[in-house]
């Protein structure tokens, strides 16, 4: 795979532009952007100056994060507090991703999404209100290990980190997660189902697969 040098900044705007030229593949009126990567890879910040590229642009822009849709701590830690398959297959509740911010997105959907569903830290039901996206709205879906669940992304961006820059980049209390990461990479194949693949090991100097198209 060959890759460019680029800006956190440039990438968002070249991201922005396809997403601002795309049409939705199911034909609705509203786009899905997922931006994919490790907590170390910080797809949150990214997937903000994108969304704030397309707020620029006169785009409607609602970003989620998975982190806000966690399963309850009784089903996380069923195997243990540290389990790296569990978090890889049970953390995440995929099934409210798809029932309360994809569904309402499909063609005739309300456009009502649940930006948020579980509090983490107090293992409770957040309570937030929906949020409406206007049609002609784009949705950005980010967090990790979020390709393979078949999300209905128009556009997704991989951002990806060698084993090496991962285990350097992760906080100490979480390297246990590695090994959930490495079968991401094995099963999965991230980086060949992505639109845009970023490689991020020098955080100060991305380097990306090229422009969009």
């Amino acid at each position: 795979m060959r890759l460019e040098p680029i800006t956190w900044e440039r990438l968002a705007e070249a991201v922005a532009d396809r997403t601002d030229g795309a049409e939705p593949a199911d034909g609705g009126p509203w786009l899905k952007v997922g931006v994919d990567g490790a907590p170390a890879a910080r797809p949150g910040d990214r997937a903000e100056l994108v969304a704030e590229a397309l707020r620029a642009r006169g785009r409607a822009v609602l970003t989620v994060s998975t982190g806000g849709f966690l399963r309850p701590a009784s089903l996380r830690y069923e195997y243990g507090k540290r389990d790296p398959d569990a978090y890889a297959d049970s953390w995440f509740d995929t099934g409210a991703l798809w029932r309360e911010v994809f569904r309402p997105l499909e063609p005739g959907g309300s456009g009502r999404v649940l930006p948020d569903l579980w509090d983490p830290v107090t293992d409770r039901a957040t309570r937030s209100p929906y949020r409406t996206l206007p049609e002609g709205g784009v949705l950005i879906l980010h967090g990790p290990l979020l390709l393979g669940h078949w999300f209905p992304f128009d556009l997704c961006v991989h951002i990806g980190l060698s084993p090496g820059a991962l285990r350097r980049r992760t906080e100490e209390g979480e390297l246990w997660t590695l090994p959930a990461f490495a079968r991401y990479e094995d099963e999965v194949a991230p980086a060949e189902r992505a639109d845009v693949v970023v490689r991020a090991d020098d955080p100060n100097h991305p380097a990306w697969t090229g422009p969009v198209t």
